[in-house]
C-alpha cells in the first residue's frame, strides 16, 4: 500500500460525521468509514472549522509518528494520507485526509480503556497500576516515551483501547493510534511553529499519567525503560520525507528538530538517573 497518494482523488462520496475535539482545540475532527471488498476503511480530516475550513495538519502528523514507531519497533496502527477532494456540508474541499483498516483480528472486539478499567478495576487502584496488572507494563512505557518525543496532548482514556477475543477468552492492549495532535498542533502558520520552543513542556491529557508529558516520562523505572531500536540523527529526514507538497518544509523542520533534542533528552534522562 502506498504511503502517501499525491494524484487528486474524487471522495466526495463519504459522508463526514463531526467528532467534537478535545484538548482545548476549537473546531471539530470529521471521520467517515466505507465498506470495500478487503473490509471497513476509515477516514478523517484534520481540524475543520465550519467557517474556515479544514485548518489543522492532524492527518500528515499521522504519518510522521506512524514512520517514528516503524523506526522505534512499536506496534501502532498504519495510516495513508490521501490528496482528496471532499464534500463537506455541501461544499467542495481540496484537502489531504487520512485513511486506515481496522487493527481487529477475528473474533475480537474493542473497549476504550477508560470503560474498562471503570468496569474492571480493585478499589483505589490507579489507571497505571490496572494497566500493570494486567500484563501491558511494557507497551504503557513505550507508549508514555513517545507521546513525550512528539508532545502529544491527547492520550485520553478513549485514545487507548482494550481488545477482547471472545474464541481465546483474551485480551490485549490495542496498537497505538491516534496521534494527529503532537508537535504544533496548536499552531496555523509556520510563523507561529518557528516561534515555538520545541522543548517546551506543554499541559497534555494521559489517562495513566499526569498533565506532564516529562513527568510521565519520569514515571518508567530505570531498569524498566522500554528497549526501543535507536533513532539515529540521520533517520530524521525519513520522518518527513515526500510530505512537502502538504506541509511547508519549515514545519517539516522544526519536527524533525523536536523529535530530536526530546530524543537526546530522553536519552539522558534514561543514562543520568
Amino acid at each position: 500500500m502506498e504511503q502517501i497518494i499525491y494524484k487528486l482523488q474524487d471522495m466526495t462520496h463519504l459522508n463526514w460525521a463531526k467528532v467534537r475535539a478535545s484538548s482545548g482545540t476549537a473546531g471539530s475532527f470529521l471521520k467517515a468509514y466505507e465498506e470495500t471488498p478487503a473490509g471497513k476503511i476509515y477516514y478523517k480530516l484534520s481540524n475543520y472549522d465550519s467557517f474556515r475550513g479544514v485548518v489543522g495538519h492532524e492527518c500528515i502528523n499521522e504519518i510522521i509518528v506512524d514512520r517514528l514507531l516503524t523506526l522505534l519497533g512499536i506496534e501502532h496502527l498504519s495510516y495513508q494520507l490521501i490528496h482528496a477532494v471532499v464534500l463537506i456540508d455541501n461544499k467542495q474541499t481540496e484537502t489531504w485526509l487520512c485513511a486506515s483498516r481496522d487493527f481487529k483480528a477475528r473474533g475480537e472486539s474493542k473497549i476504550a480503556l477508560d470503560a474498562f478499567y471503570q468496569a474492571e478495576r480493585n478499589p483505589n487502584e490507579s489507571p497505571l497500576d490496572f494497566c500493570i496488572r494486567n500484563g501491558w507494563e511494557t507497551s504503557i512505557y513505550e507508549m508514555l516515551v513517545v507521546d513525550y518525543l512528539i508532545l502529544n496532548r491527547d492520550r485520553h482514556g478513549a485514545n487507548m483501547e482494550v481488545l477482547r477475543n471472545r474464541y481465546k477468552k483474551s485480551i490485549r492492549l490495542a496498537p497505538l493510534f491516534d496521534h494527529g495532535l503532537s508537535f504544533f498542533c496548536r499552531c496555523e502558520n509556520v510563523e507561529s511553529v518557528e516561534r515555538e520552543d520545541v522543548m517546551a513542556d506543554k499541559p497534555v491529557q494521559c489517562f495513566v499519567g499526569s498533565r506532564s508529558a516529562w513527568d510521565n516520562l519520569r514515571i518508567i523505572p530505570l531498569d524498566k525503560f522500554p528497549a526501543l531500536t535507536p533513532l539515529r540523527e540521520s533517520d530524521l529526514s525519513s520522518l518527513t520525507e515526500g510530505l512537502e507538497q502538504a506541509m511547508d518544509e519549515r514545519w517539516l523542520a522544526r519536527i524533525r528538530e523536536m523529535v530530536w533534542r526530546r530524543w537526546n533528552a530522553c536519552e539522558n534522562l534514561r543514562y543520568q538517573r
